[in-house]
């Protein structure tokens, strides 16, 4: 098979450079979308195939998990997708809790402080997914704004966890530390303060009308096209299906939460077009923001901070589960973030095999499919309208 697409690609170069023009876009920097080599074949402007070329940011990350516990291995996911590193623990240790039989036992003020900084890290992912988007098509001063703003998320995030982006901070069981006194508050005033400025980021880009020329009626992606590719997240969010795992999987403290779940409408141009992946993004930092204030309450009314509260569950030395086989997934920033663990050996604290379903891989996957016959400088759009992590891909 791997000879059969070797001769394939081989014959697609040979005839692309009889006719054709094969052109190499990247590998990008990593302080753009990623490590990323795109190959081309061009008739002249015009996108006739796009090769992606991966591997450049391999984390190795399931031969690690081979060799450590499911405690140790919690660092390691917050390098998969690291713009939103809380979302990938907490989807990690949910599946060890349930294969552990101990998630019905996790105090619920310990699941409203997962669910409020997995929606701040959403948020702060979502940030740097618009502001370099609008930098990708030329607009410098959202950029500028957004990471402004992302900082406030950061450094509340370090305060609580002692990291900046890598946070090793939610725990089979429970948590590293319970929230700093005066976090709810200070969350609080994030929220109030953050809401107009989403107002004025929809004046200055949302309805821009050169932003909208960029993006609208291009790099359309139909909704069967996204379902067989396997993508997922705003993703497929933008192509009309209203698919969130936080509503259909109902796990952890989601199911007492009130939110929407925004789709893209063709509202500029059509369904599933670069415009409605944008415009989903922006709809889920407003839902995010909604999460976080009910979290809020809860957590400075009914599940108040208490002397004889411990974050950290009183564990067995050895965390052992049954052979089994199990899944797990979350509606991670990017997508389906899902772990399949193969568990074997009832005395081992180590997995035989873990599986990451990245979102971000099957979501770029769809890149050739949805770039066949656009101008190169409408390519540069489709790819940031994507949203991926090359840490995540390659994993």
């Amino acid at each position: 098979m791997i000879n059969t697409a070797l001769e394939n690609y081989n014959h697609k170069i040979a005839a692309a450079s009889v006719e054709d023009m094969v052109l190499n876009m990247g590998p990008q920097h990593p302080s753009t979308h990623g490590v990323l080599r795109l190959e081309l074949i061009t008739d002249g402007e015009i996108v006739k195939e796009v090769i992606p070329h991966m591997g450049y940011l391999h984390r190795c990350f399931e031969k690690h998990a081979e060799s450590l516990t499911y405690q140790q291995t919690i660092p390691f996911t917050d390098r998969l997708d690291y713009l939103a590193s809380m979302n990938n623990s907490h989807a990690w240790v949910m599946g060890v809790e349930r294969m552990l039989g101990i998630d019905k036992d996790i105090p619920k003020r310990v699941e409203y402080i997962r669910v409020l900084v997995c929606e701040m890290n959403r948020i702060a992912s979502h940030l740097i997914a618009i502001g370099t988007y609008g930098i990708d098509i030329g607009a410098f001063t959202p950029f500028l704004w957004l990471f402004k703003d992302r900082e406030h998320i950061m450094g509340m995030l370090e305060w609580a966890s002692g990291s900046r982006m890598l946070y090793n901070y939610i725990w089979v069981g429970g948590l590293f530390y319970d929230l700093p006194v005066g976090f709810e508050e200070r969350a609080r005033e994030f929220v109030n303060y953050f809401r107009p400025k989403m107002a004025e980021l929809n004046q200055l880009l949302t309805e821009n009308q050169i932003f909208i020329s960029r993006t609208a009626n291009v790099g359309v992606l139909p909704r069967d096209v996204a379902i067989n590719y396997g993508c997922s997240g705003p993703m497929l969010r933008g192509s009309g299906l209203k698919w969130d795992l936080r509503r259909i999987d109902n796990y952890s403290v989601y199911p007492e939460i009130d939110f929407e779940i925004p789709v893209g409408k063709g509202e500029m141009g059509t369904v599933g077009d670069c415009w409605d992946r944008y415009k989903v993004r922006v709809d889920e930092i407003e839902q995010s923001l909604r999460i976080m204030e009910q979290c809020l309450d809860r957590l400075q009314n009914e599940l108040k901070r208490t002397t004889d509260f411990d974050p950290r569950a009183k564990l067995p030395r050895k965390l052992t589960p049954k052979p089994q086989d199990y899944y797990i997934r979350c509606e991670g920033a990017k997508g389906e973030l899902g772990f399949y663990f193969m568990h074997t050996d009832a005395r081992s604290e180590i997995p035989f095999r873990a599986k990451v379903r990245a979102p971000s891989f099957n979501n770029l996957s769809v890149l050739p499919e949805i770039a066949k016959g656009v101008m190169i400088a409408d390519l540069i759009a489709i790819v940031g309208s994507i949203d991926f992590v090359l840490g995540e891909v390659d994993r």
